[in-house]
């Protein structure tokens, strides 16, 4: 274990994004566990007011990632100031991260369908940075040979092409298999090559008129949204706790 620490996270300098990464996540459990006891009406919390202004946890969110985030500059990758600095970015992160759909919205939309967004980009943050962690370059570099980085060519052509997947799984409407597809290749290869979804920049202009590409795109995007929409909900309801029920209006 001792080896394992010391060579895969000592010596490349990733003890601050492990540290920052820790920080983020327990940050935004923390945070969530608060607000939902505040929501119930338990324990000793409240929301914090100055003024009759009620101050959203986003703001020491970026005043805290500021800090953090310039600390970590002037640090390096090494000793105590960048391991602390990495740490106030992660809790800065986590606080403004956790307000996403606000910041989105600009309006506190926290607690209602539209908050969910914010787990949703917390999610994928902690996901993405660990895949970093776990040794995965952006755009597929960490799969080329020790030869084949010292040829600038292959290198080049290695990132153009990865970024053109994620590019294409992006405009077909496939927005995590394209963030994901940045640092995991074949991921973004899978949302290219697959039909877009039906609204999507590329049925736009290239299934307008194909109306059985249309067709198909519909009832693929159907089936897909009935099959996971309810899961999906779960995990979110059960991370940050179900939004309020939107009213009726007559």
């Amino acid at each position: 274990m001792g080896d394992w620490w010391q060579r895969n996270i000592m010596e490349p300098g990733k003890l601050p994004l492990l540290l920052a990464l820790t920080a983020f996540v327990l940050t935004f459990v923390i945070t969530r566990v608060i607000t939902r006891l505040i929501r119930a009406g338990k324990g000793p919390f409240g929301n914090v007011k100055a003024g009759g202004v009620h101050i959203h946890h986003v703001v020491p969110g970026v005043v805290l990632t500021v800090i953090g985030g310039f600390g970590a500059v002037a640090g390096g990758r090494h000793g105590f100031g960048s391991a602390f600095a990495a740490v106030v970015f992660g809790i800065g992160a986590g606080l403004v991260l956790d307000e996403f759909a606000l910041i989105l919205h600009l309006d506190d939309v926290y607690w209602t369908e539209a908050g969910r967004k914010s787990v949703e980009v917390v999610v994928l943050t902690a996901a993405l940075v660990g895949l970093v962690l776990a040794g995965f370059t952006p755009f597929g570099v960490d799969g080329v040979s020790q030869d084949e980085l010292q040829d600038r060519a292959n290198v080049i052509a290695t990132v153009a092409g990865n970024f053109l997947f994620s590019l294409l799984a992006l405009a077909k409407g496939k927005a995590r298999l394209a963030i994901f597809g940045v640092i995991v290749p074949l991921v973004a290869l899978i949302g290219a090559i697959r039909l877009a979804r039906p609204g999507s920049p590329w049925a736009r202009r290239f299934y307008a008129r194909r109306p059985r590409a249309r067709a198909r795109s519909r009832l693929r995007a159907y089936h897909h949204d009935r099959r996971w929409s309810g899961p999906r909900r779960t995990v979110q309801n059960w991370i940050a706790g179900p939004p309020d029920p939107t009213p009726n209006k007559h």
